[in-house]
This record gives C-alpha cells, sequence and structure tokens, in this order.
C-alpha cells in the first residue's frame, strides 16, 4: 500500500487478522459482497467498530452496496504484509518448537523456517520435516548467513533473553517469543509475545465469573 499506518492503535490491528479469515471464509461459501451489519453478524465486532477500523486504512465499501469480500480481503493482506517472504528460525526444538515446525500455515504466509536449534546432543544433527536442528552455539552465525528475518523463541525464560541478544547480533526485524518472559528487544526489532500461561489464567477468569452468575 506504502502508507505509513504507525498511529493506528494496536487494538485495531489485532482485528485485521480476524477480518482477514472470516472474510476467506465468505469466499470459500461463495459470498462476494456483504454489509457491516452482516459482517458484524459474523465477527461479533459491532458494524459501527468495523466501520472505523477499515476507515482507518482509508475505508473500502460503498454507502448502498456494503464492502466487495474479495477486494476488501486483499486489502487487508496487504495492510498486513502479505505476499513478502522472510527466513525464519526455531530456537528450541522441543514439544513446542516441533509443533510449530511441522504446522504448514506458516509456509502458506511466506514464513519460511529454514532451521531449529537447541542444546540438547541428542537431537542435534537431526531434523523435523527435513528442516536441520543445529547446535544453538552457531544461531548468530547462521542467522546472519542464511538472511534470517524471524527468530521464534520456543526456550525456558532463563535463557530466552539470551537467546534474544544472539538474534539481535544477528540484525534480524522480529521475534514471535512463546517463552513465559518479557524480553528486551532494540527499539528496531519488533516482538510478538504469546504467553500461554497467561491466555490460560484469562480463560480460568472467565470460566471463574461465568460460575458466579
Amino acid at each position: 500500500m506504502g502508507k505509513n499506518y504507525t498511529n493506528i492503535s494496536m487494538a485495531v490491528i489485532r482485528r485485521l487478522p480476524k477480518y482477514y479469515r472470516y472474510l476467506g471464509e465468505l469466499i470459500d461459501k461463495e459470498v462476494y459482497r456483504i454489509s457491516s451489519r452482516e459482517l458484524s453478524v459474523i465477527t461479533s465486532f459491532t458494524a459501527s467498530q468495523i466501520r472505523q477500523d477499515l476507515n482507518c486504512f482509508g475505508g473500502f465499501g460503498q454507502q448502498g452496496y456494503g464492502y466487495n469480500v474479495e477486494e476488501l480481503r486483499d486489502e487487508i493482506g496487504k495492510i498486513l504484509g502479505l505476499g513478502a517472504n522472510y527466513n525464519a528460525v526455531i530456537v528450541g526444538a522441543g514439544n513446542l518448537g516441533q509443533a510449530i515446525a511441522n504446522y504448514p500455515y506458516f509456509s502458506k504466509r511466506g514464513i519460511n523456517i529454514i532451521a531449529l536449534f537447541d542444546t540438547n546432543p541428542k537431537i542435534v544433527g537431526m531434523k523435523i520435516r527435513d528442516i536441520n536442528i543445529y547446535d544453538v552455539e552457531n544461531l548468530t552465525e547462521y542467522a546472519k548467513e542464511n538472511n534470517v528475518k524471524i527468530g521464534i523463541i520456543c526456550t525456558p525464560e532463563t535463557v530466552a533473553q539470551k537467546i534474544t541478544d544472539s538474534l539481535c547480533a544477528a540484525d534480524i526485524k522480529g521475534i514471535w517469543n512463546f517463552a513465559p518472559i518479557d524480553i528486551k528487544t532494540p527499539k528496531e526489532v519488533k516482538v510478538e509475545n504469546v504467553h500461554l500461561g497467561e491466555s490460560l489464567l484469562t480463560l480460568l477468569y472467565l470460566l471463574n465469573e461465568k460460575d458466579k452468575d
């Protein structure tokens, strides 16, 4: 799109992938035109919220017509940066790291997982879905030599910051962090934290509140 969206709130940005997914489901059902009101029923966002979100990026609907589903999905895809390709590595080849390596979704979104790293000598040298597992001591050098832009951290919290520092030393652009700790990075390195424990606690809270009704 070539536009600067740095002033858009994270709340709006985090809704964009949901819009993208729901619009894809509509296309699969051969629905090619939809109003904000109809979209609100599907997404559980209000029609007003949907219009406000999309207006942050210029707005894509027409009064009396609604939204062209395919065009809107394409535009949201561009805003999200889909179409670009990034080399990525996973650090931590345990159960979670292996599950991520085996998930085919990422390659469809331009994320090419080209290596895993671990400290366990029993698995270093093995492969997960034809992806080599290397010794973590070689992480920075490998990332530099192979144009790695994304690091996926699946390690214990005790080593997560050290791994982060090794990745940043290789001039990566982003980190997807599954370690239960808030890592520190230079401001130019973007971080998305996925704290599974916090998500579980949120679910427990919701269940507890429901039981009080």
